[in-house]
Order: structure tokens, then sequence, then C-alpha cells
């Protein structure tokens, strides 16, 4: 397929890129011959504010992928098939497809001013997705639909990509034991405070388990290698590695041979990636030593990340993790709540705004963390499970791209997490099982 364009800039050849790989088997070829595409005989797309022929499928282009530069965009949104959409235009689709779907995924409205949560994160409440009530849709997949369709009235005889459903259980192991390996100190910190504060059962509890007669509570190792043979499917790991426990970096010491031998363990059999400690969002020194570490210990490069508390603040931190090496990052989605971060339900390259290049770091957007379920939405496991199944049928129905995050903790059989190891349970086995 070949698209006309008056000028191709980055930002045009970045989603044409992303589209045509997620829709088509051969890439859109963009020229800016207008002779070239009047005489090209096969479908072809014009982007562009003059229409040629009938024989083509015209969008009106808006400015955006023509700008340079980020400033505030005027964006006001209306329904198409029950979905949202903005960026209206005219031609052969009514709103601009390739704008919208841009502004979305280079996370535009990011790198405008705003307010930030508790944590200094980017909050969810700022972003069009929730303002508008599409935050839980992967809404890219499905204009994508919608655009498939409506090239195959202009062109019966294109051909599109085949696309399925994927399932990638990941897991974030940043409070890998409640008692175990951590150390006389904090132990006995731990059992100083059950007594004082009358919590007799978590003192007996710490007692049995340092003993070795009872499992530590955050142990599902092996409950999660168990699920992962019966449903055949491939984990990924990211485990926080800190040399210092302070704030939200609570591990046990990368120094520990019992946190040692887990992540060798896990990296023999699954994919094994880096969760940045929080202390090193504000030095890259330590993220490039907290990924030295973990690669010594497991032998091998590692390019996989994900942020610990998802402190992920652009475009600071997908630069930092390029230039310490990494390749793909499951960071994107938010902290404070579940949804679709960069309204996508596929994997898709990082779009440096500022330098207005396509960077080769690919993202895998995530639509599910446990602790948010948990912490920032008050959610019943029941409720969860439900949230989680919402999710599945939605992206299912996209034949997109499904990542959860679980913590080991979670899965455990700490009282705190009653019923969400049955709710993980059920969703893997009942479920995605039989899709993948």
């Amino acid at each position: 397929m070949l698209l006309f364009s008056l000028y191709n800039t980055p930002r045009l050849s970045y989603i044409i890129d992303f589209i045509s790989k997620e829709i088509l088997n051969e890439p859109i070829i963009i020229t800016t011959d207008k002779q070239v595409f009047i005489q090209y005989e096969l479908p072809k797309l014009n982007y562009s504010s003059e229409e040629f022929s009938e024989q083509e499928f015209f969008i009106k282009n808006t400015s955006l992928l023509f700008e340079t530069g980020i400033k505030e965009q005027h964006i006001e949104c209306f329904e198409l098939n029950y979905y949202k959409v903005f960026f209206e235009t005219s031609g052969d689709f009514p709103f601009d497809i390739f704008a919208a779907s841009f502004y979305l995924l280079s996370r535009y409205e990011e790198y405008l001013p705003h307010e930030e949560d508790e944590y200094g994160r980017y909050a969810h409440t700022n972003s069009l997705a929730y303002k508008e009530g599409f935050l839980q849709v992967p809404l890219i997949n499905i204009w994508l639909q919608d655009f498939k369709k409506a090239l195959l009235q202009k062109f019966p005889a294109l051909i599109f990509r085949r696309s399925s459903f994927k399932f990638l259980p990941t897991y974030d192991i940043d409070i890998a034991y409640s008692f175990l390996h951590k150390g006389w100190k904090r132990n006995m910190g731990g059992l100083f405070k059950s007594m004082v504060s009358g919590q007799w059962s978590l003192f007996n509890e710490r007692m049995q388990v340092l003993m070795k007669k009872r499992k530590d509570p955050f142990d599902s190792y092996e409950w999660l290698d168990s699920l992962h043979l019966y449903c055949r499917t491939r984990a990924y790991y990211f485990f926080l590695v800190a040399g210092e426990q302070k704030k939200y970096d609570r591990n046990i010491s990368p120094d520990k041979k019992a946190l040692q031998n887990l992540i060798r363990y896990h990296g023999g059999g699954y994919t094994v990636g880096i969760h940045p400690s929080w202390q090193s969002g504000d030095d890259e020194g330590l993220l490039k030593q907290e990924l030295g570490w973990l690669e010594e210990i497991l032998d091998k490069d590692v390019t996989y990340s994900r942020q610990h508390y998802i402190r992920l603040r652009l475009p600071t931190t997908y630069r930092a993790l390029i230039k310490a090496g990494i390749e793909k990052d499951f960071s994107m989605g938010y902290g404070g709540s579940n949804g679709f971060r960069a309204s996508a339900a596929s994997s898709f390259f990082w779009y440096d705004l500022e330098k207005e290049i396509s960077t080769k770091l690919m993202l895998f957007p995530f639509c599910f963390m446990d602790a948010t379920s948990f912490y920032e939405q008050k959610f019943t496991p029941q409720q969860t499970l439900h949230e989680l199944m919402n999710y599945y049928h939605a992206i299912k129905k996209v034949n997109g791209l499904m990542v959860t995050i679980w913590h080991n903790h979670f899965l455990g059989i700490d009282p705190q997490f009653a019923g969400w190891r049955e709710v993980y349970e059920v969703f893997l086995r009942d479920e995605v099982y039989w899709d993948m």
C-alpha cells in the first residue's frame, strides 16, 4: 500500500509503521511525489488536504503529525460506533486516526504541564482517557478494526495481517520473603513491634517461619511453577536488587545468597528482568549498578525492565533505560488505576517526543496490577476477578496483547491477601489457558 503526504515527518513515519505492522502483512510506503501516487494502481492512501480521485482512500490530515515541538492541543471527543474518537476530519474516515493514535501512543499529554500523584508520577486523572471515560478499553486497537473495515469497503481484495490474542503473565519480586533472609536486626525489630502492638499471632507466625516449622507466607514460587506448567505459559519475573533497603525499596539485599539463588532459579526457566529501585529513579549510576548486579548473578545480559512502583517519567526514565542497554520495558501503565495508559493492547516502540525520533525501546503495556486493585481501587478478590475478565474479553475481541502484573506476596498464604491466589488460578486455568 502506498500513502501520499505532502511531507514525510518522523511522527508520520512512526505512526504509519506502527499501524502497518498491526494490520498489514507488508509495510505502508510513504511518498511525497504526487504524480507517482496518482499513477499507482494498487490500494493507496491519500493523507493530505486535497482529494485526487475515487480510486484512493482519502483522509484529510490534521496538523499534529506535521508540527514540531510540544504544545497544548485542542481536543474535542465525539462518539463513533459507540467509542470515543477525536481530531475530526473529512474524507473516507471521519477522524484523523493517524494523528489521534500518535497522540495517545507517544503519551503527548505527559510532556505538558501536569499535576503529579503522591508518588511523584503522572496521575491517571490527568489523562484524556480518564476524563473521557475510555481508560478501560484498548481504544487504538478498536479504531484499527474499524479502519480495516473501511479500507475493505474501498479495496475488497486487500489482505490483512492475521493476529491472535496473546497473554503475558509477569511478576514483580520486590518483597521476596515476608520473614526469611532479612537478617536478625529486621526480624528482631518485627518481633518487638508485634509484641508491643499485641499482635501475638503475627509474632508466632514469624517465629515458626524462622524456625522452619512453617512456610514463609510470601513464598509462592513453587505454586506458580505448577500453574505455569499446567498452563504451558511463558512468564516474566522482574527482581528488585536495591543495595540499600530504604523508603519503597524493601527487598532483601542482593548480597544474600537466598535472593541470588532465587534469581538464578528463575533465570533458568523464565525471562528475568530488572526492577529498578525507587532510588535509581534519581540516579542513573545506581540503575547501571543494579543492572550490573543482576547480570552478574545471572551470568548473562539483562535487557528487560519494569519500574518499581511504576516510577515512570517521560522522557528521562526511558532515556536512562536505553542508555543502560534495556531493550524491552513493561512499565507502560498506571500505578493509581488499572487500564490502558497508552490506549493500546499492543507492543510498540517508544517515540521520544522531545527529540522527535523513534527509538528501539519496545514497550509492553500492562492493563492490570494486583496492588492497584487492592490498595488504590479497594477491590475485593471477587471484584478483581470481574475486572480481569472485563480486560480479558476486551483484549480478546481485538486479538490484542494482555499483560498483567502480580506480586509473589499476593499469591502466597498471607491472610491479608486471602482469596487473591484463587482469583489468579481461576483466571489463568479456566479462561486464558484455553486461548494460549
